[in-house]
C-alpha cells in the first residue's frame, strides 16, 4: 500500500506518498481500505516532529477515517459482532489514516450516519469524540447553560457550537474575522466575538448579565488561561484540549476557588483502548441521531487528494478554513 512518510520531521514538504508494508490485522481489528481521512491540529504537530505516536499506534498521520471493511482479525466476526466484511464504516484512529489502508480496534469504529456520504464520514470521528468527551461526558453540558467555544471556525468548533445548541445550551464562540463570525452564527452561535478587536471576558459578561460561561471549551492554552478564570461562572468548567497559546501561565487561584471552579486538561489520542471505547459508544448512541435529523451536520471547507497532504497541512496552518479539511484516498 501507499501511505504519507517522512524521512525527517519539518514543514509540509517533508511528506511524501511511497510505498510501505501493509498493516497487520490484529485479534479484535480490522482492516479497512480507507476512503477518506482529515487533517487535524495534532498531525501537524506530528509532521513537526513535537508529538510522538502512543505506543503500538501506526506511525502515520492521520487520527480518523472513513473506509470500507475488507478483512477481519480473529474474533471480530464473532456471532452478535455488528461489522462484517464490505460494511462502510468511519473510525477513531490513533494513526495510520493518511495511508490506503489501516488496521482499527472494533471499539472504535462507527457506523456511517445516515444521510452522510462515505467521504464525508471520514471528518467526523475525531471532532464528534473531542466535543462529546469533553463538553458532555468531562464538563456536564446541560441545557440553558452557556458554553465558550473559542476557534468557533476551527472544525472542533463548528462541532462543538452545533452539538451544544442541540443540547440546548446556549453557544458564544470567539474567531479571528467576520466571515468566521458569520459562518459560526449560521451554525447558532448566539454571542460571537473577533478576539483580535475585542475582549471575550467583557462581550460575555455583557451579554451574560455579568454572569459568565459555565463551560469554555479552549483551543489556545497558556495564552487565555487567566482571562479563561474570568470568564468563568459560579461552578463554571473550564476544559483544555489544547496548546496553541503555550502551555505554561500563571493562574489565580484565590479566583479560582471564589468562583468554586474546575480547570481539566484532556487529551484523546494517548486514551487507553476501554475509555475511548466507552466515547465511541456515547457518541454512536447521542451525536449520530443529531446528525441523522440533521441537527448537527459535517462542514467541510475543502477535499483535496490525499497525494496533496502538503498543500491540506499549509491550508490549515493558515487558519483560513471553516470547518474539516479532508483528504480522499480512494
Amino acid at each position: 500500500m501507499r501511505a504519507i512518510t517522512q524521512t525527517e520531521p519539518g514543514g509540509p514538504e517533508t511528506m511524501a506518498w511511497t510505498e510501505v508494508p501493509d498493516p497487520q490485522v490484529s485479534a479484535g481489528e480490522v482492516l479497512l481500505d480507507v476512503t477518506s481521512t482529515s487533517v487535524n491540529r495534532a498531525d501537524v504537530l506530528q509532521r513537526q516532529g513535537l508529538y510522538p505516536t502512543p505506543a503500538g499506534a501506526s506511525p502515520y498521520m492521520g487520527l480518523e477515517c472513513s473506509g470500507t471493511i475488507t478483512a477481519l482479525g480473529a474474533g471480530a466476526g464473532e456471532q452478535g459482532s455488528r461489522w462484517r466484511v464490505g460494511d462502510e464504516v468511519c473510525a477513531l484512529l490513533a494513526g495510520g489514516g493518511y495511508a490506503q489502508k489501516v488496521a482499527v480496534p472494533v471499539e472504535t469504529l462507527l457506523p456511517v450516519p445516515a444521510g452522510v456520504d462515505l467521504l464525508t464520514a471520514g471528518t467526523l470521528p475525531e471532532v464528534a469524540c473531542t466535543v462529546w468527551s469533553n463538553l458532555v461526558m468531562t464538563a456536564g453540558l446541560r441545557e440553558g447553560q452557556t458554553v465558550l467555544v473559542h476557534g468557533g471556525s476551527s472544525g472542533i468548533g463548528t462541532m462543538a457550537i452545533q452539538v451544544a445548541r442541540a443540547l440546548g445550551a446556549r453557544v458564544a464562540v470567539t474567531a479571528g474575522s467576520s466571515e468566521k463570525l458569520d459562518a459560526c452564527r449560521d451554525l447558532g452561535a448566539q454571542i460571537a466575538v473577533n478576539y483580535r478587536y475585542d475582549d471575550f471576558v467583557e462581550a460575555l459578561r455583557a451579554q451574560t448579565d455579568g454572569r459568565g460561561a459555565d463551560v469554555i471549551l479552549d483551543l489556545v492554552g497558556g495564552a487565555y488561561l487567566g482571562r479563561n478564570v474570568d470568564a468563568l461562572a459560579r461552578n463554571g468548567r473550564l476544559v483544555i484540549i489544547g496548546l496553541q497559546g503555550g502551555a505554561k501561565a500563571q493562574i489565580n487561584l484565590g479566583l479560582l476557588l471564589a468562583k468554586r471552579a474546575g480547570v481539566i486538561g484532556t487529551t484523546l489520542r494517548g486514551r487507553p483502548l476501554g475509555e475511548k471505547a466507552a466515547i465511541v459508544a456515547e457518541v454512536r448512541d447521542n451525536l449520530w441521531p443529531m446528525v441523522a435529523d440533521g441537527r448537527v451536520r459535517p462542514i467541510v471547507h475543502a477535499v483535496l487528494p490525499i497525494t496533496e497532504a502538503a498543500a491540506a497541512h499549509r491550508l490549515l496552518e493558515s487558519s483560513e478554513h471553516i470547518g474539516k479539511v479532508a483528504l480522499q484516498v480512494a
